[in-house]
């Protein structure tokens, strides 16, 4: 043990635990003013404002449960708010991880040409969504799209108005929202793949397991908890997804693609009712908060089962 340069004598324990406790939190420190400062702060006041009224040019006005109970009681746009989130991401969730843990074990594969292919299907998430989503608005133009002149030369007449129809609006969106994201859940299933060995199959295969059945009982169990940490990224992130909406279809047509994230924007940053606008975010917060303890809660309880 060295000598302190200052006082020419040997630390002690004490004094080293000390001064390393003191180093880890200097790496620790500017993360966590970052936070107080740009996400605590903020929900602290954004819970405040909720039982308030304010629209940026007056003065605060508290108003208690008002927000609230015009929110469940008298706004429309609310609950149909909430149906095409709960909507938007009964789809996608699942949607995205079995189309990412297929392509992860296609991936996986001694396949001709695997890197490339991991390369073009990963490149949709790092690229910019409004060009994406420029590219598969184009993609579904109801009149001069690639995809509509297929189906007509398929023989379907009339085939869907996609972004232009109230039917179809949300479903577009959905497949926009999968095509961006699969390809980085992929290289996160991908991983998980890769730490599996390949002693297991190869004794699965000479007791003559087939395809599924080494699914079944090798690759789910090895990539569940790969599985449960995509889904609690998943859930969130479409939730609190508003931006996708933003550029391509602004909640329309009608209320069609209009999701929970979305109206808060609206109301908050057009109507100009911050107060209720922090009053429809607390419940979103609520929604992801039980959502998430719930999906933890089930994984101690699925991977003590397996």
């Amino acid at each position: 043990m060295g000598k302190d340069a200052k006082t020419g004598k040997t630390p002690s324990k004490d004094s080293l635990r000390r001064r390393k406790t003191l180093v880890a939190y200097s790496f620790i420190l500017p993360n966590l003013i970052g936070f107080f400062l740009f996400t605590f702060v903020p929900i602290v006041f954004s819970l405040l404002l909720s039982f308030c009224e304010w629209d940026s040019g007056n003065p605060i006005k508290f108003v208690g449960l008002e927000n609230f109970i015009y929110m469940f009681s008298r706004d429309n746009s609310f609950w149909i708010s909430l149906k095409n989130t709960i909507y938007y991401t009964v789809v996608t969730v699942p949607v995205t991880l079995a189309l990412s843990l297929f392509l992860a074990i296609l991936m996986n594969k001694p396949l001709k040409g695997r890197v490339f292919f991991r390369s073009v299907l990963f490149f949709p998430y790092v690229a910019s969504l409004v060009a994406i989503a420029v590219v598969w608005m184009a993609l579904f133009n109801p009149d001069r799209g690639p995809v509509n002149g297929v189906l007509m030369a398929l023989g379907i007449a009339n085939p869907p108005r996609w972004a232009a129809s109230t039917t179809w609006a949300l479903p577009t969106i959905i497949g926009l929202t999968v095509w961006k994201g699969m390809g980085y859940y992929m290289i996160v299933y991908l991983a998980a793949l890769q730490g599996v060995s390949r002693e297991l199959y190869e004794a699965a295969s000479l007791d003559g397991a087939n395809t599924w059945q080494q699914f079944k009982s090798i690759t789910w169990p090895c990539v569940t908890p790969t599985t449960f940490y995509i889904l609690v990224l998943l859930m969130v992130s479409t939730f609190k997804s508003y931006d996708t909406m933003y550029i391509t279809t602004q909640g329309g047509p009608g209320e069609a693609t209009k999701v929970l994230a979305y109206h808060i924007y609206n109301t908050a940053f057009v109507s100009s009712k911050f107060g209720y606008a922090s009053a429809i975010a607390m419940v979103l917060l609520v929604i992801i908060i039980t959502i998430t303890l719930i999906q933890f809660k089930f994984e101690k309880r699925f991977t003590s089962y397996l």
